[in-house]
Order: structure tokens, then sequence, then C-alpha cells
């Protein structure tokens, strides 16, 4: 019995040990990998007053029109035109036609059942506009067909395999034109 047991032990740590090494392998090479000059450390917004809510309206449109999500990559930036001139106490913070650049933070294609694409813009960068005061982000959708895929689905399975085939509608691709006019909120009181 004590031979049974002292082979089990001794297989459990030679599993673990392969497992350690393995891991240290892994760590290695993630860590090479990395390029330690593109990582920055994060803003942490710490003495902000976020229950605040008096909010001033920036209104944007973006350069040149963006015909589907397939056009744009992630962390490409993106150019926006303030359409107004944006005012606080006197203080003109936002210029008529100020060119805004802001990064595509997040592209999500479209998927079966009609979901839509979408596409989520961040880091919008002002010139006279602390970091941290303005909206973070703003996302534009696709056609969003689940609205009618979802009844038909349920409406066809009485018919077993005419149901299962409007898995293959996709939704609509994220667009956004120099027309459509998009809205961010600038929070003058959440400083420090």
């Amino acid at each position: 019995m004590n031979k049974i047991l002292f082979f089990i032990l001794f297989l459990t740590s030679l599993v673990s040990a392969q497992n350690v090494f393995a891991q240290e392998l892994l760590q290695d090479e993630l860590v090479e990998q990395l390029d330690k000059e593109k990582l920055q450390k994060p803003v942490a917004y710490t003495n902000y007053n976020f229950e605040d809510t008096k909010r001033i309206p920036i209104l944007l449109s973006v350069i040149a029109d963006i015909e589907s999500e397939k056009e744009l990559k992630e962390g490409q930036t993106v150019v926006f035109r303030a359409l107004y001139d944006v005012w606080h106490k006197g203080h003109k913070v936002v210029e008529k036609n100020e060119l805004i650049h802001a990064k595509v933070e997040t592209i999500i294609t479209s998927g079966m059942n009609g979901i839509p694409a979408s596409i989520i813009f961040g880091d919008f960068q002002f010139n006279n506009i602390d970091e941290g005061t303005v909206t973070d982000t703003y996302e534009t959708f696709g056609q969003d067909r689940s609205l009618w895929v979802y009844p038909l689905k349920w409406a066809l399975t009485i018919l077993p395999p005419t149901g299962s085939l409007t898995n293959f509608i996709k939704g609509g691709h994220a667009k956004l034109k120099s027309d459509k006019v998009i809205e961010l909120y600038y929070y003058p009181n959440w400083k420090d």
C-alpha cells in the first residue's frame, strides 16, 4: 500500500513540476513579445466630482463618409469636425470647424440572425478641453434585422428546416455619413 501511495505522490510531483516549467516558458515568451515603449499607464480620475450633471453638448460630424466597418481598423484615427462654437463661462472651449481626432476602439462585425455591426469611437482629442471631461465614446450601429428575423424564425419552426435557415440572415453594416450629427457632452465641473 505504501508503494502505491509513494508512486502516486511521485507522479503528482512530476506532473506539477512540468506544469510550472511550461508556465515559465510561456511567460518569458509573452514578456519578450510585449513592446514596453507602447504600453502606457492608464489615467486614473480620482479627484473628480462625477455627481455634477451640468453638461454642454458638442456637435460633431465625420469629415469623410464611412461606408462600412470593413473600411476601418481598430486603433485607426478618424477625424471629426465641430459644427458650432462651444462656450463655457465666456471662454470658447471648442471652435467651429475645429478638427477633433478620435480613435476606433472597437469594431464588431455583423452577425447571424440579423445582429448589426457596430463601431465604437473613443479617445476624442480636443485642443482646449481636459481629458476625462468629455463623453468617452460614441457608438454607431448598422441595421438591426433581428427585430423581424426572430419572429420569422418562430413562425417557420412548424416547417422543420425552414426556421433554421433564418440563421443565415446577417445584420446591417455600420455606416457614418458626413451629414450625420453626433453629440458628445462636455462636463466642465469634472475637474481636479
